[in-house]
């Protein structure tokens, strides 16, 4: 039995439009509104950003080298750390979390698009201004109060490129608006009539818990934004405390958008890699149901955690016993996730594919920083190392370990289904040792030097910190050169690679079971569910390719 069976259509029936077409090259430097150009265009787009952004954070790592101002100034480095962190989290991750998405949700639930695709398009179109806003603001006064762009005390320096950088999170915040009610609307109206919620793929279980987050979260940044636009251009004083503002008011509506923000990242490569793992070890998810709600626990917990980034900034002790509970509360259904994962992996048949190996180091690395953020969440401790770079080690492992390894697993995995091409495994495997080894030996040396003292934020540092910091600027330069093999195996597999079959990991979700690339409208006619998505091992499908591949038995 297949996994799906295809309705007929009447013969009086004309076929839909673009039946059996795909998209030409040129479609994806327009306004198109296909899903499928859209979620290429936001996944490339981001890509691009990181590379920027990881140049930021080598010239910062160069500089960090040594204690002493020998590669940029200063100020060049507090200009540098705040494009950083906005381009990695805002033009980057959040960008390939939506081109995940957009790509995948219409394909998983056997839908012909998203619900409102040229409001769709118009959300990705907000990125490019938004990222060349964000570059600009560096040439007018760059903030200086790092990428938090808490509201200095005067709030007299850097105005206008303060100015333009609200500017561009705010546009760029409106397409993750737009995205999220548009994700929600497509996988609650449009999936096929055989598929109830409890049958989706958990992918799109984790991109609804990431949709409710933005739509939430989102707002609350947007107003803080708005008024510390004023403050900076209009001389208010909502959060001046010279005139009798607040920047304590601030930092809570900041951070209650911003520590959603780490699950509004890695949310969505949650439900990638609880996609990902079942295929390529052979075996149903296990706890399927486990793993959905999970994520939408983590949804409701992830907006009453957010003070406990601001335990050292006079927060009474009520508040502060709240929040520290709450944060170790929501290391409970992440810690379902990880066990779901790894009992899937038991005793499973591995295959150690690109997007396996990623998934493994998603999970290694993920772990270490969901551990040390336990730690961060206890009040004393957090209060010894606020502020330092254990707390940067932390964050790191959480978006690095997470986000950064799990889109890298999931363009190994979808790519076929995206280009109709093969990557090069040989070159895969190269990419995951490069940057598996060069992001531990850039982060993990961090957690001593932020139990030692040496604070965050700052280009100079006491000459002790030297040995830590020469090995952690040499791992960001394996992590810089990891990235080369990527792009090539990437472009080169796209224009050269051999080509893939339909359904090259044999898996068992819907967007497998039409043409790689797809046609313009995804398939043929509407399938029908007929298995699970994760029922691998329960028996030989026979019009699946070749089993001896994962070592399954062929019934005599």
């Amino acid at each position: 039995m297949t996994q799906t069976e295809l309705k007929a259509t009447p013969a009086s029936s004309p076929p839909p439009h673009g039946h059996g077409e795909t998209r030409k090259w040129t479609d994806y430097f327009t306004f198109c509104t296909d899903h499928k150009v859209i979620g290429i265009q936001y996944l490339v787009t981001a890509f691009v950003f990181y590379m920027i952004g990881g140049a930021f954070a080598t010239a910062m790592r160069t500089e960090l080298a040594t204690p002493d101002p020998d590669f940029v100034t200063p100020d060049v480095y507090n200009g540098l750390l705040t494009l950083h962190g906005t381009v990695m989290l805002f033009l980057w991750i959040v960008p390939a979390g939506a081109g995940l998405a957009n790509y995948l949700i219409p394909l998983m639930i056997g839908a012909r698009d998203m619900a409102f695709p040229k409001l769709n398009a118009i959300a990705f179109w907000m990125i490019p201004p938004s990222g060349i806003l964000l570059l600009s603001s560096y040439f007018f006064e760059p903030p200086s109060a790092g990428w938090t762009s808490y509201p200095p005390l005067s709030l007299t320096t850097g105005q206008l490129g303060e100015g333009i950088w609200i500017m561009s999170i705010l546009v760029g915040g409106t397409a993750s608006i737009l995205g999220a009610i548009n994700f929600l609307t497509t996988i609650l109206r449009m999936r096929v009539p055989s598929m109830p919620l409890t049958s989706m793929p958990l992918f799109c279980w984790s991109m609804l818990a990431t949709s409710f987050l933005i739509l939430v979260s989102t707002p609350v940044l947007a107003g803080a934004l708005i008024l510390l636009a004023f403050d900076l251009l209009a001389g208010t004083n909502f959060f001046n405390p010279t005139g009798g503002g607040n920047p304590i008011v601030y930092q809570h509506m900041f951070w209650f958008y911003s520590h959603p923000a780490v699950y509004i990242f890695v949310l969505p490569l949650f439900g990638a890699i609880s996609d990902v793992i079942p295929v390529h070890a052979r075996k149903p998810i296990f706890g399927y149901r486990a793993i959905a709600y999970s994520s939408l626990a983590i949804s409701f917990l992830g907006l009453i955690v957010w003070a406990h980034h601001m335990f050292t900034s006079g927060t009474p002790p009520w508040m502060r016993m709240f929040f520290m509970i709450t944060t170790m509360v929501i290391a409970v259904p992440t810690g379902v996730k990880v066990f779901g994962w790894v009992a899937t992996l038991w005793r499973g048949k591995i295959a150690y594919t690109s997007a396996m190996l990623f998934a493994l180091g998603f999970i290694a690395t993920f772990l270490i920083g969901g551990i040390s953020g336990v730690m961060l969440a206890a009040v004393p401790f957090d209060i010894h190392v606020h502020d330092t770079y254990f707390v940067v080690a932390h964050f790191h492992y959480v978006l690095f370990g997470g986000a950064v390894f799990g889109v890298y697993m999931a363009v190994y995995h979808w790519f076929p289904k995206m280009t109709g091409r093969m990557m090069n495994e040989f070159w895969g495997r190269i990419h995951f040792v490069l940057t598996f080894v060069g992001m531990n030996l850039t982060f993990m040396p961090m957690h001593e030097l932020g139990m030692r003292g040496m604070n965050r934020r700052i280009a100079l540092y006491d000459p002790q910190f030297t040995d830590l910091n020469v090995v952690a600027t040499v791992g960001s330069y394996i992590l810089a050169v990891s990235t080369i093999p990527f792009i090539i195996n990437a472009v080169w597999s796209w224009l050269y690679g051999p080509e893939a079959p339909a359904n090259p990991w044999r898996a068992l979700t819907l967007e497998w079971q039409t043409t790689s690339p797809p046609m313009i409208e995804n398939f043929e006619e509407l399938p029908v569910l007929k298995t699970g998505p994760y029922d691998y091992g329960l028996g030989y499908i026979p019009d699946r390719d070749p089993p001896e591949l994962y070592g399954e038995e062929v019934p005599a």
